[in-house]
């Protein structure tokens, strides 16, 4: 009897010891699992795009080329940025983003401005350039189709971006989606309210400061003629800026 209950015993240690062994192995083959699928994110700032796609493949993830910028400072076809960033810990087949340096600036920014939008388009891409955000808005002093403003500008120069965002001009009887802030500089406070209130834009209250009598000017320097008072001599935001209809407009008066 005794035997038979050192046997029962020996047995479940046996059992125990097994049962020990299964979860210490399944528990270890799941670590393994687990962390044998994670990979560190190689530093690719500086590379070419095609060492970079090689670098990110050899561990196991993917790379997208999301952007295209100007930089002085990274030679044309390396990479500027990363996402996400060096050293980060990811699952294999993450993908990892980058943006491209197309290095400096050597294309001129076309001035579009009073084009058509189809015409503006072909303008920038034989220049190049590709056509960004295109926004249409209620301008009455263009016809429809229309290029009435530009960003960046015509011949700008140090630009980040190879795009250019338009602003198009609509009729008046479609929904805008923003308006063409007008120049109002030199037009009497009830004339620049006025012009604002028939489309809806809101007007802050004005600005008054005194601006004094200049001289008339001596030998052949052209006299500067005084400020008519009442009269606009700044506003925010600027002429040609796309506005909202909520975006209040502050104007600067002379008293």
């Amino acid at each position: 009897m005794k035997r038979r209950v050192v046997s029962f015993f020996q047995v479940a240690s046996l059992l125990m010891a097994l049962v020990a062994v299964a979860l210490l192995a399944a528990v270890t083959t799941m670590h393994f699992a687990i962390h044998g699928a994670e990979v560190q994110v190689p530093a690719l700032q500086g590379m070419t795009v095609s060492d970079a796609r090689s670098q990110t493949a050899g561990v196991g993830l993917n790379l997208d080329v999301d952007n295209r910028y100007y930089s002085s400072d990274v030679a044309a076809g390396h990479i500027l940025t990363q996402s996400p960033a060096a050293g980060t810990v990811v699952r294999r087949e993450w993908r990892v983003r980058v943006s491209e340096s197309l290095g400096q600036q050597k294309v001129a920014v076309p001035e579009v401005v009073g084009s058509d939008e189809r015409l503006a388009s072909l303008t920038l891409r034989r220049a190049g350039l590709e056509v960004g955000k295109t926004a249409h808005l209620v301008w009455a002093n263009a016809p429809e189709g229309t290029v009435v403003s530009q960003d960046p500008p015509g011949h700008a120069q140090g630009i980040s971006s190879p795009s250019v965002n338009l602003l198009v001009a609509m009729p008046d009887d479609e929904p805008a989606d923003g308006f063409v802030m007008p120049d109002l500089r030199g037009l009497l406070l009830v004339s620049a309210q006025g012009q604002l209130a028939r489309v809806g834009i809101q007007v802050a209250p004005a600005i008054h400061v005194t601006v004094p009598i200049a001289s008339v000017g001596s030998g052949e320097a052209a006299p500067i003629l005084p400020v008519k008072p009442g009269s606009v001599i700044a506003q925010e935001p600027a002429p040609g800026t796309r506005i909202e209809e909520s975006t209040p407009v502050k104007l600067t008066v002379v008293d």
